[in-house]
């Protein structure tokens, strides 16, 4: 059972479902998660996700429905309350397996993957990954074989 906590990391949410991103500090967690929301997904919460004793992600209530969009500044944008994580993103500039290994967050025990958020493809590949955790999806190898 997953105790109460405060992560460093955003969350995105489709019906539901939650995809967790987490990284050091200026790694690109605002940036991908807006592009998540560009492709059919809802906001959770931006820099600070609280996952409670239910195993549930919710924003901080200081920070519900607020995103920072770098260049632009702080956005209120419309969110869902809460969600329940299927997968973490470690967000990473170095360079990722063509074909990773399958794994688990150590933290959270869901599937984890890394991903380098800076290429136009990391949200479709995120999305890619939630549609095969979520079981939407089928892979032949790799990540969630």
């Amino acid at each position: 059972m997953v105790r109460r906590m405060l992560m460093h990391a955003s969350c995105a949410a489709r019906d539901g479902l939650g995809i967790l991103l987490t990284g050091a500090p200026g790694s690109g967690k605002s940036d991908l998660l807006l592009r998540l929301l560009d492709r059919g997904f809802d906001l959770v919460a931006d820099d600070q996700v609280t996952i409670g004793d239910d195993g549930m992600a919710r924003p901080p209530a200081a920070l519900a429905g607020l995103i920072e969009v770098r260049g632009l500044g702080i956005m209120r944008l419309p969110f869902v309350p809460s969600a329940r994580p299927v997968l973490v993103a470690e967000l990473t500039a170095q360079p990722v397996d063509r074909l990773p290994q399958p794994r688990r967050d150590k933290v959270l025990d869901l599937p984890a993957i890394a991903v380098d958020p800076r290429p136009a493809s990391a949200a479709q590949r995120l999305a890619l990954a939630f549609e095969v955790v979520t079981g939407r999806a089928s892979q032949h190898s790799g990540a969630f074989a």
